[in-house]
């Protein structure tokens, strides 16, 4: 009798873990997982990139240190973070990687811009492949980037719902944190680029 009890009392258990969304937290949850690597992946694609960008410009006369310092500086401060799964539950750390990879992307941005007053670096072979390949992973890194928002979305939407939040709530499984724009007005203006006039 104990025993038919025991097996009733797994089936009831088994039936009501999966009818609560337990089996869906864990099969989201290794989704946002996934996804995450995989943003993961594309920002150190960039950063692996940009040692061959900073060396090829290096080698142009004259060129302004200030800005390569920038790209420099930023790519340490960006690869420094510790980029471990668990930095999608912590939105301070998460947010702290943002704002080092925003740092970065701006840096090189100003250092693609500056670059245009470089017409032999601009003419390169090496650097435009590496342009190109920039270019391409920056693509990259912003389709991994919105997957990573919407399986993160999802997640977060399936975790808040009846019955699932309960389920949720009694295994610690909580919302994760999700990428923010700090300016989003400064982020959607357009850059200003001015090369000046030549005479």
């Amino acid at each position: 009798m104990k025993r038919l009890l025991r097996v009733f009392s797994v089936l009831v258990l088994t039936a009501v873990l999966a009818g609560c969304g337990y089996n869906e937290i864990q099969t989201r949850d290794e989704g946002v997982k996934a996804a995450w690597a995989e943003v993961l992946s594309q920002y150190q694609r960039r950063a692996d990139l940009i040692p061959n960008i900073v060396n090829t410009v290096k080698g142009e006369a004259n060129f302004e240190q200030e800005t390569l310092t920038r790209v420099i500086e930023a790519r340490a401060k960006a690869t420094s973070i510790q980029a471990t799964p668990e930095l999608v539950n912590d939105p301070a750390a998460l947010q702290k990687f943002q704002q080092a990879q925003g740092e970065l992307s701006s840096a090189l941005s100003r250092l693609m811009v500056t670059v245009e007053k470089y017409p032999d670096l601009k003419a390169n072979k090496g650097f435009q492949d590496l342009r190109t390949s920039l270019e391409g992973t920056e693509n990259r890194i912003n389709i991994a980037r919105n997957r990573y928002i919407k399986t993160v979305q999802d997640y977060n939407i399936f975790v808040r719902q009846f019955p699932q939040n309960l389920t949720a709530m009694v295994f610690g499984y909580k919302e994760k944190a999700q990428f923010a724009v700090e300016n989003e007005a400064e982020v959607k203006k357009a850059p200003t680029v001015d090369f000046g006039t030549k005479k």
